[in-house]
């Protein structure tokens, strides 16, 4: 008789408990039900000096974490851009865990490497980028920022003959950044890791549908003529504009400029053919950056960087060692990615990408799109409430008014925050809050593969209810 298999009971454990959670979703709370105090209790135990079994360990980590998990695998989570996981992307992930492979280079993944070397063809075909880019999948946008500003740090330092691998950057010419001043935290942050400094940064105002114009643009890149990145929006995180970036791309490589797209969830409009006009031009840029955790649908800790210079990629990321084994035929990815160990993102990717196809894909963009924005109207419409912004994509505003007469903006910022927090509390709904244009302002996004219109007509009627009872 064979003998069972020391991971087998502790997987058919984990298996059961997650199966549970999934089932639930409907009927648990998408917020969490429990205090940092009681997660704390609950956790912080002290290190034990003998070990327990496997089994007891799943079973007391989900009962220790009941109610600190959220509902983001469910259908009404609304909070940031936060999308679910597919069926088979979070199967893929279970088996990325079991193979356990270290997906830096060929020799130690093979199966892998070429999952991974795929999933960039097929990612470029989907959001038309072009085909001779290079690519990377990190653990997010954030470090796709990394990697495309460290390609565009080399490239651009190249210009002026100095090797910034080499020589660092103490002495080297200094490179200015133009934005929008709509840009996203992440870009600040690769900035600093960089090392290139976030006081050149140039925060540029942008027009009244939150994009930057041409003219703006323009007048900044004549202010000087040191090396220039210029960082455009596709899909600002607040009300989901797009720049136009057929006029402002040309504009930036007349200037010698490098640039770079933030897409972190907008660049995948490109994938239906209802939203694409809103990317018209982005592929002549030269850099890009989105996420596969949001609107496709992946686990976390998946993100993808383009670069239509490989050789500028590939310089700034690659490493050799004796001790390496190199494919020559082969793509080994510690060539295009800033971590060496690292898991086969490729695999829950490669998985999602198959299961929804290309129609698929398109679908989901339209469908998630059509629901923020009936959630935006139906909310807006409520007594007390007041629709703030509809985006052409899966993004809206809504904001809520105090009821006193001659209620001040402060009071409506602060009715707002206790709106959402009783939306919270309801448990029906997740919801995130906002200053946009010095207001504060309630935040829709819907990304989820699971969302329906059940789930757009009762989170209205949630809301509704917490307005009537007059939080």
């Amino acid at each position: 008789m064979k003998a069972q298999s020391p991971y087998e009971p502790t997987l058919a454990r984990a298996l059961t408990h997650a199966l549970n959670h999934l089932a639930r979703l409907e009927q648990t709370p998408v917020a969490a039900t429990t205090t940092l105090e009681e997660l704390r209790g609950r956790l912080a135990q002290p290190l034990p000096t003998e070990g327990m079994a496997p089994e007891a360990v799943i079973d007391s980590l989900v009962a220790d974490t009941q109610g600190g998990v959220l509902g983001t695998q469910g259908g009404r989570f609304f909070g940031w851009v936060i999308g679910g996981s597919l069926p088979a992307a979070l199967a893929a992930d279970w088996l990325t865990a079991s193979w356990d492979q270290n997906a830096a280079l060929y020799a130690c993944g093979p199966a892998e490497a070429v999952l991974e070397e795929i999933c960039g063809i097929w990612l470029k075909e989907v959001l038309q980028l072009p085909a001779t880019a290079s690519f990377a999948l990190v653990t997010g946008c954030q470090m796709a920022h990394v990697t495309c500003l460290a390609a565009a740090r080399h490239a651009l330092l190249a210009r002026r003959g100095w090797s910034v691998e080499d020589d660092g950057l103490a002495g080297a010419p200094v490179i200015r950044m133009l934005s929008s001043n709509q840009r996203h935290g992440s870009i600040e942050r690769a900035v600093r890791l960089l090392g290139l400094g976030q006081r050149h940064v140039v925060d540029l105002p942008v027009d009244a549908q939150g994009r930057l114009a041409p003219a703006t643009l323009a007048a900044a890149l004549r202010e000087s003529t040191a090396p220039t990145i210029v960082i455009l929006q596709a899909g600002d995180l607040n009300i989901g504009a797009y720049d136009p970036f057929a006029e402002l791309i040309p504009l930036a490589h007349e200037h010698e400029a490098w640039v770079h797209v933030d897409g972190a969830f907008g660049l995948w409009a490109n994938a239906s053919p209802a939203h694409q006009h809103l990317l018209a031009g982005v592929g002549q840029a030269d850099s890009w950056a989105t996420d596969g955790h949001k609107w496709l649908n992946v686990p976390y800790d998946c993100g993808y960087a383009f670069v239509a210079d490989p050789e500028a990629h590939r310089s700034a990321m690659s490493h050799r060692a004796s001790y390496l084994v190199h494919a020559a035929d082969a793509r080994d990815q510690i060539d295009w990615t800033p971590e060496w160990s690292r898991r086969g993102r490729g695999v829950a990717t490669y998985a999602a990408l198959r299961q929804l196809g290309r129609n698929g894909i398109a679908e989901l963009v339209a469908r998630t799109s059509r629901h923020a924005q009936a959630l935006t109207r139906g909310i807006g419409a409520l007594p007390g409430a007041e629709l703030v912004w509809e985006s052409a994509v899966n993004q809206g505003l809504v904001r809520f008014l105090a009821p006193s007469p001659g209620a001040s903006a402060a009071d409506h910022d602060r009715r707002t925050d206790e709106v959402i927090a009783a939306i919270l509390a309801t448990g029906e709904a997740f919801f995130g809050g906002t200053t946009w244009r010095g207001m504060r302002c309630m935040r829709i996004s819907v990304c989820n593969w699971q969302t329906s219109e059940s789930d757009v007509v009762r989170t209205i009627a949630a809301v509704a209810q917490v307005l009537e009872k007059g939080v």
